[in-house]
């Protein structure tokens, strides 16, 4: 697949308290990955461009906006929840953060691309309609996934395969019949939302130490059948590696061969599919070594695709 990894140096701006496990020496661990594997010459680098609010209104309510917006602090830090905090130059990473995504959707409806790896922070999936939380300030996924639709595209469907449910992505769609949304996470555990199915909103919570085969069982009995159902026209990922064996976040068991078969299965549907083309954003990932080796992993298995 002609695939693109979109970033924006911006995205090391934001910074929280000292030791905070989303730290900017996370997209440093995927770039010097991606420079170490050779991948770097079989993927076009791109620089995000810059969202605008309105771009964040498409998920987000006008007080969440303004919130973030006058709580973003002259020096120092700010305290949005008890995980995530704002410094003085926390908006100049987020509007990149989102703007990664509706740059990867205008290239692949143009024809230009048929995969993108937004490597960008801060994550997203865990802010609503009118909270941030858990890491995440507005929800990149979304806004990009929002985007797509107002651009044309009739059904999205967004995977998430973070260690935490996406319950601020669940929250944002579960009542839109045009988006389906997949998530598996480990359970219990944070965030402890109330697990629902519907139509559209398929949960697959996953015990402590689950590995790979159980991957492999949820996606080929679960999601892979609701996603020949649905017939989605772009595949967006939310794409979190702290379920990686030696990700200490969380307590689930897969390595970067379990990334690897993931991202072929996608790729192998989108292909059968004839759907336009697979839009990854990163989420979690903590532990530095396992981040860079499964997003490179992630990255490879959309190339090869």
């Amino acid at each position: 697949m002609r695939t693109a990894v979109i970033s924006h140096p911006y995205c090391r701006k934001h910074k929280m308290i000292t030791e905070h496990p989303e730290c900017p020496a996370r997209l440093d661990a995927i770039a010097d990955r991606l420079l170490a594997s050779g991948l770097d010459i079989a993927v076009a680098q791109k620089q995000a461009p810059a969202a605008t609010l309105a771009h964040i209104g498409l998920v987000h309510d006008s007080a969440l906006i303004d919130k973030v917006l006058t709580q973003l602090p002259t020096q120092g830090l700010s305290e949005l929840d008890g995980d995530t905090w704002l410094c003085p130059d926390s908006f100049k990473a987020i509007e990149r953060a989102i703007g990664a995504g509706l740059l990867a959707v205008d290239e692949v409806l143009a024809g230009n691309l048929d995969a993108a790896f937004c490597s960008v922070r801060p994550p997203g999936h865990h802010a609503n309609q009118h909270t941030s939380a858990g890491f995440c300030v507005f929800n990149n996924v979304a806004i990009a996934a929002a985007y797509a639709k107002q651009q044309g595209v009739e059904r999205v469907a967004i995977l998430d395969i973070d260690v935490h449910h996406g319950n601020g992505t669940q929250d944002i769609f579960k009542a839109d019949p045009n988006v389906l949304f997949c998530s598996l996470f480990q359970y219990p555990f944070y965030p402890n939302t109330a697990i629902e199915n519907t139509d559209t909103v398929l949960n697959s919570p996953l015990p402590i130490a689950s590995d790979g085969h159980d991957l492999r069982a949820l996606f080929t009995q679960q999601w892979l059948p609701k996603l020949i159902e649905f017939s989605p026209q772009l595949i967006f990922i939310s794409a979190g590696f702290d379920a990686h064996l030696e990700d200490e976040m969380g307590s689930l068991k897969f390595i970067e061969s379990d990334y690897q078969w993931f991202t072929e299965q996608v790729v192998q549907f989108v292909n059968d599919s004839h759907a336009l083309g697979i839009i990854s954003y990163l989420e979690g990932g903590y532990d530095l070594s396992a981040l860079g080796r499964s997003a490179v992993t992630h990255i490879k298995a959309l190339v090869n695709g």
